[in-house]
């Protein structure tokens, strides 16, 4: 004995296909093909861990907002059973002790060219907020001055593509 349960099902408008269940007006496929394509800021960072390599960040919706994430915290994110509702809470969830202390005091550094490690703007201090040095200036009432002495005139040839054999 068996029974067939029909399902309303909704068109993707992406690809047009029939589903149950969109997200962003996308099926899970269009939807996962178009966050991964979404492009991150220059000089983001993570929002949990202030990781700046570049290729590493991508964007992940957190409670509809798109929040920057290392691939690491975001992977660690998707696996919570209950998505945080404030970032706050998404960095005490993530939080790992070996980003917040060093480990090594006290030990003997056996290496043949000691040198820190942990040096650079690879990772950042905790964002707090916007300090006054990091925002940017106010361009609203800049102004260019471009001389005729500024100006190089540029002779351009026309090259042509050579025939296929």
């Amino acid at each position: 004995m068996s029974v067939e349960v029909e399902r309303a099902t909704i068109t993707c408008n992406a690809c047009g296909a029939h589903v149950t269940e969109l997200r962003r007006g996308r099926c899970w496929a269009c939807y996962l093909k178009w966050s991964e394509m979404r492009p991150v800021p220059r000089g983001a960072i993570c929002a949990a861990c202030t990781d700046r390599r570049h290729e590493n960040l991508r964007l992940v919706e957190l409670n509809g907002r798109s929040v920057t994430l290392c691939h690491l915290c975001a992977a660690r994110m998707h696996k919570m059973a209950g998505a945080p509702m404030t970032l706050d809470q998404l960095r005490a969830s993530l939080h790992r002790d070996r980003r917040q202390s060093e480990r090594r005091e006290g030990g003997v550094d056996r290496r043949v060219f000691p040198r820190e490690r942990r040096v650079g703007d690879r990772r950042a201090p905790q964002p707090v907020g916007i300090s006054a040095s990091a925002a940017l200036p106010d361009f609203g009432e800049l102004e260019i001055e471009v001389a005729d002495a500024d100006i190089e005139e540029i002779e351009q040839t026309l090259v042509r593509e050579r025939p296929t054999r």
